[in-house]
C-alpha cells in the first residue's frame, strides 16, 4: 500500500541520479483550493520564520541598549536561535513522525508563535536568549514537512518549483518583512517586532487549516526516520550545504561593515544594497526550482560555481556602490540552490524523508555559523573586510568537491549494482 507521500520518493524524469530504473508515478494529492493557495499558505510560515529570524538581527542594537547589556553579549541570542535550528529539526520531526502532516505544521508553527511571545515578554538577557533558542527548535522542522507537502501537491516532474515557491516567503521575508520589523523594532520597540512575528504565525495556522489538505503520514514512525542517519548520500549532502554554502554567509554577516567602511554608503543606501540581496534571492530561488526540475546535481554543481564566482567577484566590487550593487545581486541568487539541495535530500532518503528534509535547515544554520566564522578568521588575521570574498569562493569550492565526491560514490554504487546509466 502507497501512502500519501509515496509518490515523492519516487525519481522524477529529471531525477539527481545518475541511474534511474522505471517506477509509477502516483498522482499529486488534490488540496481543496488548489495547490497555489496550499503553497502560498505554506510560504506566509516562511515569511513568518524569515522576518523573525533576520529582523533579530537587525534589532540587535535596540535590544542590546533596553536591557542593559553588550552587543557581543545580546548576539548570543543569535546563536541560541541557531541552536534552536540544529537541534530541533531531527528531535521533532522524529518524535512527531506518525502526526498528520496538516496538523505536524500546525503544531510547528503554534510552538513558533510561543517561542516569539515569549520573546517579546522577556524580562531579561536570560530569559530572552532561552526564548529564541525556543523559537528555533521548530524552524528546521517546518520548513522540512512544508517542503514534502508541497512536493506532494505538485506534478512528479515539478516537485522542486513547488519547493521553491514554499521558500518564496523566506526569501520575500528580507525585501519586506524584515524591513517592516526593524522599523517597528526602532520606531515602537523591539518587542513589537516578535509580537508583530507572532501575528504571522497565527495567519499562517489560519492558512494551513483552510487550503493544506488533510495528509497522514503514511508508513513513517520514529525508528523508520533513525534510518536517515545510516544513508551515506543523505551525510554528504548535508555536508556539501555546511561548506558549500558557508561562503555566502562568509560575506552576508559582514556585509553591512564593508557596504560603511569600504564602499562607504549611506545607511539609507545601505539598506538598499541588503534589499537588493533580497531581490536576488527571491528571483534566484524561482530560478533554481526550475533549474532542479531538470537536473538536481548539475544545478548544484552551476549554482556552487556561480556562488565561487560572486563571492571572489566582492573583493572587488565593493569599493564602487554600483558594481558592488550588481554584484549583491548576484550573490543573492545563490540562494538558487535551495530547491534543489532540498528535493534531492527527497531522493536519497528513501523512506526517512520527513526528517532529511529537515536537516537541510540544520546543515544551513551550521554553514551560516561557518561562514561567519570563517570570515570573521580571515579579518581578524588582518586581511580586511574584503578578504570575506575569497573566504567565501573558498568555501563555495569545498561545497564542490564534497559534491563531486558524492556523485563519484553514487555512481559507483549504480555501477556495482548493475544499474542502466541514465
Amino acid at each position: 500500500m502507497h501512502s500519501p507521500l509515496d509518490h515523492s520518493l519516487q525519481p522524477s524524469p529529471a531525477s539527481h541520479s545518475v541511474s534511474a530504473t522505471i517506477t509509477p508515478i502516483t498522482p499529486p494529492i488534490k488540496a481543496p483550493y488548489g495547490s497555489g493557495l496550499a503553497d502560498l499558505a505554506l510560504a506566509v510560515g516562511g515569511l513568518a520564520i524569515g522576518t523573525g529570524e533576520f529582523a533579530s538581527m537587525s534589532i540587535l542594537p535596540v535590544v542590546a541598549n533596553d536591557l542593559g547589556t553588550t552587543l557581543p553579549e545580546m548576539g548570543h541570542m543569535i546563536s541560541a536561535y541557531a541552536l534552536g535550528v540544529v537541534v530541533g529539526a531531527p528531535i521533532i520531526t522524529i518524535f512527531l513522525a506518525r502526526m498528520p502532516r496538516r496538523l505536524m505544521l500546525v503544531c510547528l508553527m503554534l510552538m513558533y508563535v510561543a517561542g516569539n511571545l515569549f520573546s517579546a515578554l522577556a524580562p531579561n538577557y536570560g530569559m530572552l536568549v532561552l526564548a529564541r533558542f525556543i523559537a528555533g527548535i521548530p524552524h528546521g522542522a517546518y520548513f522540512g514537512v512544508a517542503a514534502l507537502v508541497a512536493a506532494a501537491l505538485a506534478q512528479p516532474d515539478k516537485r522542486a518549483q513547488a519547493v521553491s515557491r514554499v521558500m518564496l516567503g523566506l526569501t520575500v521575508a528580507n525585501i519586506i518583512g524584515v524591513p517592516l520589523a526593524t522599523w517597528l523594532g526602532q520606531g515602537v520597540g523591539w518587542r513589537a517586532a516578535f509580537m508583530a512575528v507572532s501575528a504571522i504565525g497565527l495567519l499562517t495556522m489560519l492558512l494551513v487549516r483552510i487550503f493544506v489538505p488533510k495528509i497522514d503520514a503514511g508508513n513513517s514512525s520514529p525508528r523508520r526516520e533513525l534510518g536517515v542517519f545510516r544513508r551515506l548520500q543523505v551525510w554528504l549532502t548535508l555536508l556539501m550545504v555546511a561548506i558549500g554554502f558557508g561562503g555566502m554567509f562568509a560575506v552576508y554577516t559582514y556585509v553591512t561593515p564593508t557596504l560603511l567602511e569600504i564602499t562607504h554608503v549611506s545607511p539609507w543606501m545601505e539598506s538598499l544594497l541588503l534589499a537588493i540581496i533580497g531581490i536576488g534571492m527571491t528571483i534566484g530561488n524561482v530560478v533554481g526550482g526550475w533549474m532542479a526540475d531538470r537536473s538536481r546535481v548539475w544545478t548544484i554543481f552551476g549554482v556552487l560555481a556561480w556562488n565561487a564566482a560572486s563571492l571572489a567577484a566582492f573583493t572587488y566590487t565593493s569599493g564602487n556602490v554600483w558594481a558592488v550593487a550588481i554584484n549583491l545581486f548576484a550573490i543573492g541568487a545563490g540562494i538558487a540552490i535551495g530547491p534543489a539541495v532540498q528535493t534531492r535530500l527527497m531522493d536519497v532518503a528513501g523512506d526517512a524523508q520527513t526528517v532529511a528534509a529537515a536537516l537541510n535547515h540544520s546543515a544551513f544554520n551550521i554553514a551560516n555559523a561557518l561562514g561567519a566564522w570563517a570570515g570573521g578568521m580571515a579579518i581578524a588575521m588582518g586581511l580586511g573586510l574584503r578578504s570575506t570574498g575569497w573566504v567565501g569562493a573558498a568555501l563555495a569550492l569545498g561545497g564542490i568537491v564534497v559534491m563531486a565526491v558524492s556523485v563519484a560514490v553514487e555512481r559507483r554504487s549504480d555501477n556495482l549494482r548493475g544499474a542502466v546509466p541514465a
